[in-house]
């Protein structure tokens, strides 16, 4: 089986296995190395969190992970990352992060990848325009020079028993390596407490499939033979100015721009590395413009495991408000 080139990144929820051989890899052991990606909060400017260790567990330890082995006996708790590092979740749309490479894993089988988390702080937009700061603590390390923290940033029991990202199907190494993708979705994974108390609350939201069969959803916008694009406040409108917009299942919204790269009069953008389910597909355009398409949008797409779609729209008309 090839080396997979390219894959995708959220520490907002997806997870995704794939089988690569190892050469030189001993029989009784394997390899894993843990990627991270993101889906953007539209309320969030920024979310940085700071991981202190990432481990594997298997049937051979406590639902607390307090069983540690890794002596190549089957199950139990391993040890993949046990430095500190920091991510900048916000960074990491359509692209990803690598926190763990080629760490040796015992032969077994895992259900369960976690990350400890002991810090992080989000910058969230207000209505005014203003930003707020809130963090696990007032002193957190990777704050701003000279931040403001506005309120608390509530992270229950990841700095001791570990945020749990389960796996789809039970996770075997057997002498061979595999690419751990960890998608957050941010847009889901942090809100305001009930009750008024005024703090933020980490709750993730982390779903698991293998590399090998996530998928990709490509959007196109051409123009009709007869539409002409307006110009607005002096500038002449064209469909790089259109944006392509996906929504997830949990009703996370990830723009991309539309770009001509070959010149043929066909804007593309392309969503990498989702997790199998349905999507909504759209257009959305430049300030000033409206616009019709066929097919009209929103476009509902299921997106099956290991496939690539392409979601293609045409632009039947568009003038200035």
């Amino acid at each position: 089986m090839t080396l997979i080139s390219r894959l995708r990144s959220s520490f907002a929820a997806l997870l995704t296995v794939a089988l690569l051989p190892v050469l030189g890899c001993g029989g009784g052991e394997g390899k894993v190395t843990v990627l991270m990606t993101d889906a953007p909060g539209d309320n969030l400017k920024t979310a940085v969190v700071t991981i202190s260790e990432i481990y594997l567990q298997g049937d051979g330890s406590d639902d607390n992970g307090d069983t540690e082995k890794s002596n190549g006996d089957k199950g139990g708790r391993v040890v993949l990352l046990d430095e500190p590092v920091t991510v900048s979740l916000l960074d990491l749309a359509n692209k990803t992060s690598e926190l763990v490479s080629d760490a040796v894993v015992p032969n077994g089988d895992y259900h369960e990848l976690r990350f400890v988390i002991t810090g992080g702080y989000i910058e969230v937009k207000n209505a005014d325009g203003s930003t707020s700061i809130f963090a696990t603590s007032n002193d957190y390390a990777e704050l701003p020079e000279a931040a403001k923290v506005d309120g608390a940033l509530h992270m229950p029991s990841y700095g001791s028993s570990g945020l749990k990202v389960k796996f789809s199907e039970t996770l075997s190494i057997e002498g061979e390596q595999k690419v751990l993708l960890v998608d957050f979705d941010v847009a889901q994974s942090f809100g305001k407490e009930a009750g008024g108390s005024g703090r933020w609350v980490m709750s993730p939201v982390i779903k698991g499939a293998e590399v090998t069969a996530s998928g990709s959803i490509n959007v196109t916008l051409t123009k009709g033979t007869d539409v002409s694009l307006p110009v607005v406040d002096g500038h002449q409108v064209t469909l790089g100015d259109f944006r392509a917009v996906m929504v997830n299942e949990a009703g996370s919204r990830e723009e991309l721009a539309l770009t001509d790269t070959d010149g043929n009069g066909t804007f593309e953008a392309s969503f990498k590395f989702l997790i199998p389910g349905t999507f909504s597909v759209s257009i959305a355009g430049p300030a000033g413009v409206t616009f019709t398409t066929s097919p009209g949008a929103p476009v509902t797409v299921s997106l099956g495991s290991g496939k690539d779609l392409t979601q293609g729209f045409t632009l039947t008309g568009a003038q200035k408000q």
